[in-house]
């Protein structure tokens, strides 16, 4: 298939794609389509394409990135705690201290810094990772955080003696794998 492009004598020429084939030893040419009434930079990506590009235009034209965050680390931490059951041992039912509380350790472990640095790398303006998104947090201010470190606070007995119940039972599982 190829784009032909054939004059006429008092009109504008005419834009077809064509395929050529062979019949009896001749090369015949057969219209597929008139496309001539394709703005030319349309013509041009087609002609691209029947070459074998893949893409057309260059690649800053096709999209345009705003912004890209580092996200594996934040990713491999978060599905650590959600594995081990963290998130869950922290309070049983979703909320957004649990969240806050959760990000404050995945925060800790990412990037270590004091409640106001973690309250910045969450913030949307200054955004260090994509923990905020990946737990579904917006705007997230110091306060917020020392607001569920209050809340954890309360929690803590119950959190350590979660803690301490899943110890034993680690404990003893150690026990029978190594008589074993």
């Amino acid at each position: 298939m190829y784009v032909a492009v054939v004059p006429n004598r008092s009109s504008p020429p005419a834009t077809l794609l064509r395929e050529s084939f062979r019949e009896n030893g001749k090369v015949h040419n057969r219209t597929l389509a008139n496309i001539s009434h394709w703005p030319p930079q349309q013509i041009a990506a087609l002609r691209q394409v029947l070459k074998g590009a893949t893409t057309v235009g260059s690649s800053a034209d096709s999209f345009q990135i705003l912004r890209s965050l580092p996200h594996g680390h934040v990713a491999a931490v978060l599905g650590s705690l959600r594995q081990l059951g963290l998130d869950s041992i922290i309070d049983a039912a979703p909320s957004h201290a649990r969240d806050l509380a959760v990000a404050m350790i995945a925060a800790r472990i990412v990037d270590p810094g004091s409640k106001l640095a973690t309250a910045r790398s969450l913030h949307p303006h200054t955004l260090s990772s994509s923990l905020s998104a990946s737990l579904g947090l917006q705007a997230t201010g110091e306060d917020e955080l020392y607001r569920a470190m209050d809340w954890l606070r309360e929690r803590q007995p119950a959190i350590e003696a979660a803690l301490e119940a899943l110890n034993r039972i680690l404990n003893l599982l150690e026990l029978q794998l190594s008589s074993a």
